[in-house]
């Protein structure tokens, strides 16, 4: 049976997908949820909340589900710039305040992430998943987590990176092909580099790895299941195609470009967040693509929070990040539960059938 494998038996799941951990508001208690008692792994995407607003994140999906779910984090290394590439960085953007009427003030500036709150969160909560992003976190957190019998998932976007995420002692990899939404989890090497497509790089993983490899990358329905499956993926990663979900917490702005959008229309940018993402392409991009100062992430992150923001409130898309991976054509308008009914029976009639 294509749902017994050794990661639904790690995972204590019913089926080996698991709903991408998307970060910045997509992924609600709801849609975590919902995936959870769909038979899947929903995710929390924590990149950016507060250990406050994590705890209270946490404690709201474990009131609508009983099943396990899990918690992504991001590995940031501090980054510090100078005073004048960081006013370089802050005047590119001007013309972007300017035209949302936004004060010339200098927003909070976060050059680093920390997280070791949020592993005390997350041992609190007795959460039973943790994966990161970005990179390999200290050896001691992944010891920690361990020790109270937590699953440690890693991403990585070359074979190099996934032999690194099994060295470090994680438990399975996310191999994130290039088609993949939001932001690239690369962290060896140049990020260009890696844009390895999800066909390509699954089956070389899963050749130079023992633990079991997740395939995620373009992954929209039960054809994309069934091929990672046969490239030797023990399960899939999937975000794009729960981004037009009832569930989701994505703006309408943002369901509306991504049902409008072709394959064509994404690309990647490091405008927004200083870190190389896959998007809609929009003038922002067009605009700061233009060879514009970017100031490395998540410094930029915090530059440009105020214009996303506020371009979100007036309906202004076209300075909004609207993440979106490479199968666009592909997105429905639906439920999680009417989404996971029609993904199962399907892949039932594909591979039992």
């Amino acid at each position: 049976m294509w749902n017994k494998t050794d990661l639904t038996s790690m995972l204590q799941i019913e089926y080996p997908i698991i709903q991408a951990p998307m970060a910045g508001g997509p992924t609600t208690p709801q849609l975590v949820s919902e995936v959870s008692n769909s038979g899947g792994l929903g995710m929390i995407g924590a990149g950016y909340l507060s250990a406050d607003q994590f705890k209270t994140t946490i404690q709201d999906v474990k009131q609508r589900t009983k099943l396990p779910f899990g918690v992504n984090l991001f590995v940031v290394k501090e980054e510090n710039i100078s005073e004048v590439e960081l006013h370089k960085g802050f005047q590119t953007l001007e013309p972007f305040r300017s035209e949302l009427n936004l004060s010339n003030e200098l927003p909070e500036i976060k050059n680093s992430l920390e997280i070791e709150r949020h592993i005390e969160v997350i041992i609190e909560e007795n959460v039973p998943v943790c994966s990161f992003t970005f990179g390999i976190p200290a050896q001691s957190i992944i010891n920690r987590l361990k020790e109270n019998k937590i699953t440690v998932i890693g991403t990585a976007t070359t074979v190099e990176e996934a032999i690194a995420v099994e060295r470090a002692g994680m438990d399975a990899v996310v191999a994130q092909g290039s088609e993949a939404g939001g932001h690239r989890g690369s962290f060896l090497g140049d990020n260009k580099g890696g844009l390895i497509g999800t066909m390509a790089l699954v089956p070389q993983i899963v050749d130079h790895v023992k633990i079991p490899v997740i395939a995620s990358g373009g992954i929209m329905d039960a054809r994309g299941f069934s091929a990672a499956n046969m490239l030797g993926a023990e399960g899939v990663q999937m975000g794009t195609v729960f981004l037009t979900t009832r569930e989701s917490g994505a703006h309408d702005l943002h369901k509306k470009a991504i049902m409008d959008a072709t394959e064509e229309n994404t690309v990647l940018t490091k405008s927004f967040s200083g870190k190389e993402a896959r998007g809609i392409e929009n003038d922002f991009i067009r605009l700061m693509n233009e060879n514009a100062f970017i100031a490395p992430y998540p410094i930029q992150n915090s530059l440009t929070k105020p214009i996303r923001k506020e371009a979100a409130k007036q309906g202004n898309a076209n300075f909004m990040s609207l993440w979106a991976g490479q199968g666009t054509r592909l997105n429905k308008e639906t439920t999680v539960k009417q989404l996971f009914e029609e993904l199962v029976s399907e892949i039932d009639r594909k591979l039992n059938g």
